[in-house]
């Protein structure tokens, strides 16, 4: 328990009055003067080193600033490591140690000299106060913390928006300072300021230019019981690299130093021995009825993986205590966080970073994840089934989505990676990232199967593999024997973005076969717009706001169709070890033809025409006035509130070209062909592609927007730096071949107007290059992720 006493003079300062100190039982003694506002430390005599003390140092943001877009968010974590008081002569240095390159196997001699090749982090230097005859000292620590250690300045701002912090606007609070028997707690508000402040931070700021926020510095005493390391090669779980200079001359230096949570058995011989303290996740009591016990019940779902694994009544869910700090180092929290537009969740970990330990597990969830939900489904069933308890009411499944979301958010701060080859058989994780399944059932848009319940298959596997194990070895054979049960992995770098290849892994896709999925989808979307109308806002909403719920209906494939354009030139890559039994494959040449012919039917007129009687009911004013949470949802208007429907053709095309011409993925199409003739080239596909664009040209306006889109996608790509020279010279050998065709047309009108003057853009270089430069050539496709 901390002591505390309040006095009025001490002999570290008669000017602190009043003052607070903590001394007896508690990390180190702290005295905090609410007067002068100083905090002064003491700290124990220095070695022969001159260090005094170490710590780990946690650092978090106490109230946030709102914004999605710079993601400061109230309870996100800022810095974390080992820090180190040293004293040099009447100063103390705040260091930050170098926890990456180590020795740990290493002589004395050898750890020194790794110690003394890289570089330490200077964070402070500050002025020695007193120093008492026993050596101990102390100093001012109010400066340290008032600091911007973490490159705020930096994140709010840009080149264009710069961001700086004010001095005489920031401060530490000797009010906040908090002292326990293995923590300390301090708080300090930051403020930053600019002239140019940008249109996000400007959004939330009370007067555009500044904005503020408390930011939490922890000091934690070091574990003093022993971590065993584990290690993690493959990936499926969060790692710290080290690099280990004692390592054997033949074997690997680089370590990937798995991060986990301190779980160990009363009695590590009996099986079914309960563990000394189970790991707790603590949920925010911020989050709202029903959403706060949704997320219990998702969270909860840990505990079942944790019972397969043998490690019986190993994690628990609870609501936060009334009173609890949840910044409390003692605490796993999930955290209810309120922005000004809806952003990512995410979880994270505090640790120690000599060891992997993982000493608090913190959970971001943003409170506007669950209201866009809400949007899209009530703009697929309509608003009116909303709380109904109907077997299609939005709001029950956004909570559905909302128990997957809680259970993925802590599976990472359980030190779980995405495994986003869950959806490729059968929702086997919650650690991916789950589309929702809309079915059509007698022809109607059907909700009740939107999304899993509990645990899946892998997750009960990797708790196994990071918990259950209690060696490197015991781990690998787990991943032998899961193999053999056909799991698959495939984390973030074999998913992530158009250019990357292996169709298992995608991002809120659903099914074994991602093009049979995208043809039912777009069965789905074909239903989805037949019966968008007004019922899809809720009664006595504003009708302009029918825009920002149309836009998700519009591009309802749009992340199925990024997972068919995988097949192309797809290739399944396992992650493996030399000595796993594990091959690299192509996708079949028969798989990429089809994944080719579906990605082009998704450009045809059909797919891409906005049906005729929705342009006035999503041509409603005044629209929005300011408001930028709408602002940067929805499409392009063609004038005031005029929806611009050729423009949604030209979005829809734009995003389906995007996946379609990577050029990494044209790269390895030129590669696959050459060893085997059957999948289809580069040049085949630009070949599809300008065929389609002649064949609905002449299928009035929308044909040309489709056919113009397409023209100019591929003069962007030819260009692409990423591309092959010899695929470029190809793709300008096309078009300029099509370019000569369309300015020998004949005939008046709008159609052969259009076509000759494509052709004299194509054919003059510095005109298409000076076209390109244009931003606005090509609409942007309004954002989706999160949904």
């Amino acid at each position: 328990m901390r002591h505390l006493m309040i006095a009025a003079a001490l002999s570290l300062s008669s000017a602190l009055v009043p003052v607070v100190a903590y001394a007896q039982d508690t990390l180190l003694p702290v005295v905090a003067g609410e007067q002068d506002g100083k905090i002064m430390l003491t700290l124990p005599k220095p070695g022969a080193d001159g260090i005094a003390a170490r710590y780990i140092y946690i650092a978090q943001v106490e109230t946030g600033l709102g914004s999605a877009a710079v993601g400061v968010d109230r309870g996100a974590w800022l810095q974390n490591g080992v820090i180190r008081f040293r004293r040099v002569g009447g100063k103390v240095v705040a260091e930050m140690e170098n926890q990456t390159f180590v020795a740990p196997n290493g002589s004395a001699a050898e750890q020194a000299a790794v110690a003394n090749s890289f570089s330490n982090a200077t964070l402070w230097i500050g002025e020695i106060a007193e120093t008492r005859g026993d050596g101990s000292f102390s100093f001012d620590f109010a400066s340290f913390l008032a600091m911007d250690h973490f490159g705020f300045a930096r994140q709010l701002g840009s080149d264009a928006n710069k961001y700086a912090l004010d001095p005489k606007r920031s401060l530490a609070d000797p009010g906040k300072v908090k002292v326990f028997a293995r923590n300390a707690e301090f708080s300090a508000l930051l403020s930053f300021s600019s002239e140019r402040p940008s249109a996000e931070l400007r959004n939330v700021s009370p007067t555009g230019p500044d904005v503020a926020m408390w930011v939490r510095h922890s000091l934690i005493a070091l574990p003093t019981e022993p971590f065993p390391i584990r290690t993690d090669p493959y990936g499926f779980v969060f790692s710290n690299f080290k690099y280990d200079y004692s390592a054997p001359l033949a074997a690997p230096m680089l370590q990937k130093m798995a991060l986990r949570h301190r779980l160990e058995k009363i009695d590590p011989s009996d099986p079914t021995s309960p563990v000394k303290e189970p790991i707790i996740f603590y949920i925010d009591p911020a989050a709202p009825e029903p959403v706060r016990q949704a997320l219990a019940d998702g969270v909860g779902w840990w505990s079942d993986a944790f019972d397969a694994a043998g490690l019986p009544g190993a994690f628990r869910v609870e609501i936060l205590p009334e009173g609890a700090d949840p910044l409390d180092i003692r605490y796993n929290v999930v955290n209810w966080v309120n922005r000004a537009t809806r952003g990512w969740s995410y979880g994270g970990m505090m640790v120690d970073p000599r060891t992997g330990e993982v000493l608090k597990g913190s959970v971001m969830l943003g409170s506007l994840r669950v209201r866009q939900d809400i949007l899209i489904f009530q703009a697929l069933v309509g608003a009116g089934l909303s709380e109904t308890g109907d077997p299609n009411d939005p709001v029950a499944t956004a909570l559905a989505r909302i128990r997957q979301l809680g259970a993925h958010e802590v599976g990472h701060a359980l030190g779980f990676s995405h495994n986003f080859a869950g959806s490729s058989q059968g929702r086997y994780s919650v650690m991916d990232y789950p589309a929702p399944r809309v079915k059509l059932t007698d022809g109607k848009l059907d909700l009740t199967d939107a999304y899993g319940t509990g645990i899946g298959e892998w997750d009960k596997f990797v708790v196994r593999y990071l918990y259950g194990a209690t060696t490197d070895e015991e781990a690998r054979a787990m991943v032998a024997e899961a193999r053999a049960q056909g799991l698959r992995f495939v984390g973030d770098g074999d998913a992530r973005g158009f250019d990357t290849a292996n169709p298992q892994g995608a991002l809120w896709d659903d099914g074994g076969d991602p093009v049979a999925e995208l043809a039912r989808v777009m069965e789905v979307r074909k239903v989805a717009l037949q019966r968008f109308n007004i019922d899809a806002i809720p009664g006595g909403q504003d009708m302009a706001s029918l825009r920002r719920a149309f836009v998700p209906i519009w591009l309802l494939h749009r992340y199925q169709s990024e997972a068919a354009a995988k097949a192309l030139g797809g290739v399944i890559a396992p992650v493996a070890l030399a000595g796993d039994d594990a091959m690299v494959a192509n996708v079949p040449a028969a798989n990429q033809r089809a994944a080719l012919d579906a990605l082009i039917q998704a450009l045809s007129v059909e797919a891409l025409t906005v049906p005729a009687r929705l342009q006035p009911i999503l041509s409603f004013g005044p629209g929005s006035d300011g408001d930028y949470q709408t602002d940067i949802e929805v499409m392009p208007t063609a004038g005031g509130p005029v929806f611009d429907t050729l423009s949604a053709t030209e979005i829809g095309a734009v995003h389906i070209l995007d996946s379609l011409l990577d050029p990494q993925r044209l790269n390895r199409l030129d590669m696959q062909h050459a060893g085997d003739s059957g999948v289809p080239s580069a040049y085949d596909v630009v070949a599809r592609l300008l065929a389609h664009a002649q064949s609905v040209a002449g299928q009035g306006a929308i044909g040309r927007r489709i056919a113009t889109t397409i023209a100019l996608d591929l003069a962007r790509t030819a260009r692409d730096g990423k591309l092959s020279r010899s695929i470029a010279l190809q793709i300008d050998g096309q078009l300029d071949a099509w370019a000569k065709a369309l300015s020998a047309s004949k005939g008046k009108g709008a159609d052969a107007d259009w076509r000759r003057g494509l052709g004299a853009l194509l054919s003059d270089e510095d005109a298409l290059t000076r076209a390109l430069a244009d931003r606005n050539l090509l609409p942007s496709v309004p954002p989706g992720m999160p949904i």
